[in-house]
């Protein structure tokens, strides 16, 4: 048997998470073999190791020999001794809350949504929403086109909440936007997830919330990630930043799943599928990330971790500076073989959706999977060059996404979806 181990703490504790399947398990006897050496050189190395922890599928607890793959060595405890979880448990356990919702099938009736004005304008404001979708994603907006309407609608309402939400602080009244202001709009997502819309567009999500078993927390993580952007332009390591692209884009697979819906004949996990849509959008924001180097650098934005960074030499003064070195070329391969694994990760995710839904999400998947291959065609120039997607490529993938679609889900079965 393989585990994989999300964390662990330091060795003034024995507790670690070990992930098993698609499942996060609290091992209270985890042991790793030691390596000492002299000064800072000693270090925790993984090793076949003894385990007595409950596994799925056995009769409460025994001791396993299982090899341990280190996917974090972040120490996992306060100053004061106290348990503290990685970013990456944080997130799985919004994950866990929403998969359960989708679970039990809760359409969670609120009540009557109230809409401003006239009923009849529910519609107007649905085709609104879609307007604006057609717009600003356009290659999107057509893969949406395949859904049903009622679910197409939905999207459509979420895209405009993401996206307003978004120019809060990337928009032109960016520069007068407080933690106070962001306070208000977060008052907002909860009048209307309760029902009391503020104007139209919210009424088109407050009537999709109250359709669709959509959780309000990746709503309300997203309107976190904001507050971010606000106080933080720097990031110790990728647990900081893996934490703001859950934030800022992990959450729109969160709230999209339970719209696009998991097609009923596939045997996946809802947690699995959930999780390549976390990763797709974890993906996503990393990709716009090394995409727009330069243009965060002149905004006084670094968005990258400091500590892989110094790894390789460099410093903020190498971004600011803006010149392309072996260094450079270096780490940036390194942050691109990240982004793509991810990728590979959410591709497992997309055959399982509904089959209506297919088309949109992997026609994403595959341009942003393209921006990456422009970062390197740039020769990692990413300070005063942008790696965009020509429309010749756009027209040749589209089809190539759409014949991927028609995949069928999986037919094995990861664990069981009541």
């Amino acid at each position: 048997m393989s585990l994989k181990l999300l964390w662990f703490v330091s060795s003034q504790s024995n507790l670690g998470f070990l992930h098993h399947g698609n499942r996060s398990l609290p091992c209270p006897n985890l042991l790793f073999q030691h390596r000492a050496g002299k000064g800072k050189n000693q270090r925790w190395k993984p090793h076949f190791c003894s385990l007595r922890t409950h596994v799925p599928g056995s009769e409460g607890l025994r001791r396993s020999k299982v090899k341990v793959t280190v996917m974090s060595t972040m120490a996992a405890t306060s100053s004061a001794g106290e348990i503290a979880m990685s970013s990456e448990e944080k997130v799985y356990n919004v994950v866990l809350k929403q998969a359960a919702l989708v679970k039990k099938q809760l359409r969670s009736p609120r009540g009557d949504v109230v809409v401003p004005g006239d009923l009849s304008l529910l519609n107007e404001a649905y085709d609104r929403c879609g307007e604006i979708c057609a717009e600003y994603a356009k290659t999107f907006y057509l893969g949406t086109l395949l859904m049903t309407p009622e679910r197409r609608r939905a999207i459509w309402a979420i895209y405009v909440w993401c996206r307003r939400t978004d120019e809060l602080v990337d928009g032109p009244n960016a520069p007068h936007i407080t933690p106070t202001a962001l306070d208000r709009w977060e008052a907002r997502l909860e009048d209307l997830f309760n029902g009391r819309p503020f104007d139209m567009l919210d009424a088109a999500l407050a009537n999709t919330v109250n359709k669709f078993p959509v959780n309000i927390q990746p709503f309300k993580d997203m309107i976190e990630g904001m507050r971010m952007d606000l106080r933080k332009s720097r990031y110790k390591n990728f647990d900081e930043l893996y934490l703001y692209c859950y934030y800022v884009a992990g959450t729109v697979g969160l709230m999209s799943v339970p719209v696009m819906g998991i097609a009923p004949e596939s045997l996946a996990s809802t947690e699995s599928v959930y999780n390549a849509a976390l990763a797709l959008g974890i993906a996503n924001q990393l990709t716009n990330i090394l995409r727009d180097v330069g243009e965060d650098a002149q905004r006084g934005r670094i968005y990258l971790p400091q500590d892989e960074l110094a790894q390789e030499g460099l410093s903020d003064e190498d971004i600011f500076s803006g010149k392309v070195t072996d260094k450079w070329r270096n780490f940036m391969k390194k942050q691109i073989k990240r982004a793509r694994m991810l990728f590979h990760e959410a591709e497992k995710g997309v055959k399982e959706l509904n089959a209506s839904s297919r088309w949109p999400v992997s026609a994403s998947l595959m341009l942003y999977k393209q921006i990456l291959d422009e970062i390197e065609a740039n020769d990692y120039n990413n300070f005063t060059k942008r790696a965009y997607v020509s429309k010749a490529k756009k027209l040749i993938a589209l089809p190539v996404a759409y014949v991927r679609s028609l995949v069928a889900p999986s037919t094995v079965r990861s664990s069981h979806r009541n």
